[in-house]
């Protein structure tokens, strides 16, 4: 096999109100796992060009069972929040800004405002 399980479905809603179809599981020492890049977590978009937009989770399981030797999987990777519980985000949205892109631009400030009264006074 492919070395992970997967949930959902349009029968087996893992989040509510979203049919799509979510990593559950990593077995250890299986294909996914040696790859290494899919994470528990992760939302598969497709797999080798097939949409599993609106499937059941059978049919998934089917197309994954079908998949052959080489298989291509298109994925949206789940955002991680910094602190709580690990959650999902549909839109694909962090929901805010990162603490960085508030700081820096404020710091780069607060040193020109410095460095401008600085020269400012020297010339006094």
């Amino acid at each position: 096999g492919l070395g992970f399980n997967i949930v959902g479905g349009t029968d087996q809603q893992y989040i509510a109100n979203d049919s799509s179809i979510y990593v559950s599981r990593i077995k250890k020492d299986g294909a996914a796992y040696l790859d290494g890049r899919l994470q528990e977590g992760d939302k598969i978009l497709a797999i080798n060009g097939k949409d599993l937009k609106d499937l059941r989770h059978k049919d998934a399981v089917e197309l994954f069972r079908n998949a052959g030797y080489y298989v291509s999987l298109k994925i949206q990777r789940r955002l991680q929040p910094q602190n709580g519980p690990v959650g999902h985000r549909g839109d694909g949205e962090s929901g805010g800004l990162p603490l960085a892109a508030i700081l820096v631009p404020g710091l780069a400030l607060a040193v020109t405002a410095v460095w401008i009264l600085l020269r400012y006074r020297q010339r006094m």
